[in-house]
């Protein structure tokens, strides 16, 4: 959530008289994450957060973003509603981007909740059984190797060898990620910023926009991953069996999903090393933004080797 777009008060002016959010009383940038651009957004009616969609997002994708939340929404999944303007459409152009606006989420944020987080995934891939939409995970296993060629040049200025381990990374990936686990729709980026809590339960997941239709277990690999290794690549072992009992409290996995996790978990970890690294060496210009270090997950994907 950069800062890449500005908007001024008067061009938001006339962008919210085609809602009924009531009158404008508060207007600040979000400056966390990196692929849009985010504003919190509060009106007479309440707090919204109001996200204009960057170039680097696929525009065709919008919709299943919005299709999936509304979904989940509709579901009991404590995820933002997007908002409709007075003519029933949500996704409309601000300042040449194309921008929606969802509800805000009221929450604290408890990087130590392992088994809360992992019940909420659960619950959140049982509620999208059914949903009618899917889309491509283009940061897969193929994406992986896209982004790796696209690196690879300049990779060994960070740290000398890693394009080398990145490449080796990939072989062993390729030859070894299991195919045919169940699958359907899947967050794919639950990091613990991305979630909120009220008195130890989840009250809001946030950030649907890597969303995507792939196996069940690999999002719970993501999960962990994010929520159970420190940044210089300790693994949380005990901390990662609560994340999964607090899933299969909720959706039992079967046994391949099980033996599937320790490759997962090092997929999840390259592809958040490869997206760092291309964010790193290609940063696109924004108002606010602060890079997240590629080397951490450099770390973690040896903590997990």
């Amino acid at each position: 959530m950069a800062v890449y777009t500005p908007v001024g008060e008067d061009a938001l002016e006339r962008f919210l008289a085609g809602y009924r959010l009531g009158s404008l009383q508060r207007f600040e940038p979000i400056p966390e994450g990196i692929d849009n651009t985010n504003y919190l957004l509060e009106a007479s009616s309440g707090r919204y957060v109001l996200t204009l969609f960057e170039n680097r997002l696929d525009q065709a994708n919008l919709m299943f973003f919005v299709d999936l939340m509304d979904y989940l929404s509709a579901r009991d999944i404590p995820c933002p509603v997007p908002i409709r303007r007075i003519n029933g459409v949500s996704l409309t152009p601000l300042a040449g981007r194309t921008a929606l606006i969802v509800t805000f989420l009221e929450g604290e944020q408890d990087p130590s909740a392992f088994r809360a987080i992992g019940e909420a995934l659960a619950r959140l891939h049982l509620a999208g059984t059914g949903f009618p939409s899917t889309r491509i995970n283009d940061l897969g296993l193929e994406g992986w190797h896209h982004l790796a060629a696209q690196t690879s040049c300049r990779a060994d200025d960070l740290v000398p060898g890693l394009a080398e381990r990145i490449a080796d990374t990939l072989t062993d990936l390729s030859a070894t990620w299991p195919e045919g686990l169940p699958s359907g729709a899947i967050h794919a980026d639950l990091f613990p910023d991305n979630a909120v809590f009220r008195k130890g339960l989840i009250s809001g997941i946030y950030d649907f926009y890597f969303a995507c239709t792939d196996a069940f277990a690999y999002d719970l690999a993501i999960t962990q991953v994010a929520w159970v290794m420190d940044p210089e690549g300790r693994f949380d072992a005990a901390a990662a069996v609560e994340v999964e009992k607090g899933y299969e409290a909720i959706r039992p996995l079967e046994a391949a999903e099980s033996l599937a996790l320790p490759v997962l978990r090092r997929g999840a970890a390259l592809r958040f090393l490869l997206t760092r690294l291309y964010d790193w060496l290609y940063p696109a210009p924004a108002a606010v933004m602060t890079l997240k270090d590629p080397l951490e997950y450099l770390r973690k994907l040896d903590g997990l080797s």
